[in-house]
């Protein structure tokens, strides 16, 4: 069975609406702000809510310097480098597709898990999903296609998704469960994120803006919900769940962003690319699939009636 409670189904279903809404508010805000500006507003804007959730929880930013280390390396790859990927890829990727990419999250996580011995006695499913999974990656950049989506844009956003499994692992090996709020944890990582994200403003931080109503609302909900509400709900799943189940949620994310850039940008997704999404899909389910244990009052039942029986 695929593992998670009521309140981790619930959490992952907020963070899949939030998170897979996201590629098209970053397609809206391409219309009048740069990757790296889009960036930078949405680590300010969720640094802003997450803070003040802290206040208003008297909840106090960690004090060790350790932590404050073990968050610049997560801030950078789970907030600075995805957030200006993401941006650079979908100048030339629809939004239903970045989503589509990064449903790969849990398989580079899984990846990593095995690599660097946390993910143990793997079984034959669970391999064969990883397999899947990236062979439907694969399929989705048809590189024996000219016309295949193996650009730039694509390559870059499958590398945040990458990043994204490098910070949920590394959150889960030195941040998560060390005695620290989660919000507070959550808080101090965007912080540390503005400022690495201020260090890109060279590299088109600074060129002219051209805002208008839309691209206003796109950052604001991207800022506010997509990054200060998101990140604060994963932070607690990880904590709760681990780093590597934490991620499951990133299969949910390819419906909604495709469903949203269908209805909303009128983008078009041809039959390799669905039929890609929906063997990474399966991919994906299958690296998160476990047996069902037996219940500890079943458990103590069976053993009782077999010491009546003897």
């Amino acid at each position: 069975m695929i593992t998670g409670g009521r309140g981790t189904l619930l959490r992952m279903g907020v963070l899949a609406l939030l998170w897979g809404s996201s590629y098209l508010w970053i397609k809206l805000a391409l219309n009048g702000l740069s990757p790296v500006q889009i960036a930078i507003a949405r680590s300010v804007l969720g640094a802003l809510v997450v803070v003040a959730l802290c206040y208003f929880a008297r909840l106090r930013l960690p004090n060790r310097p350790r932590i404050w280390g073990h968050l610049v390396v997560a801030a950078f790859f789970g907030n600075t480098l995805p957030f200006v990927l993401f941006g650079i890829g979908e100048q030339t990727v629809d939004s239903g597709v970045a989503g589509v990419l990064n449903a790969t999250t849990p398989l580079w996580a899984l990846l990593i898990g095995v690599l660097i011995g946390t993910e143990r006695g793997m079984r034959p499913v669970r391999l064969v999903g990883l397999l899947l999974g990236f062979a439907g990656t694969l399929l989705i950049f048809a590189p024996w296609q000219r016309a295949g989506l193996a650009s730039w844009g694509s390559v870059l956003i499958l590398a945040a998704a990458a990043s994204y499994a490098v910070a949920y692992t590394y959150i889960g090996r030195t941040l998560a469960g060390r005695g620290t709020p989660p919000l507070a944890l959550c808080a101090a990582q965007l912080l540390v994120a503005t400022g690495l994200t201020s260090l890109t403003l060279p590299m088109g931080g600074l060129d002219h803006i051209h805002p208008d109503g839309w691209t206003l609302v796109a950052v604001a909900v991207l800022g506010v919900l997509g990054t200060g509400a998101a990140y604060a709900i994963n932070y607690r799943l990880i904590a709760d769940e681990g780093p590597t189940n934490a991620t499951t949620v990133g299969y949910l994310l390819p419906v909604v962003s495709v469903l949203l850039g269908a209805a909303f940008l009128g983008e078009d997704l041809n039959p390799r690319v669905i039929i890609g999404m929906l063997v990474v899909l399966v991919g994906v389910g299958m690296t998160r699939w476990r047996r069902k244990l037996p219940s500890p009052v079943l458990a103590e039942d069976t053993t009782g009636a077999l010491a009546e029986s003897r």
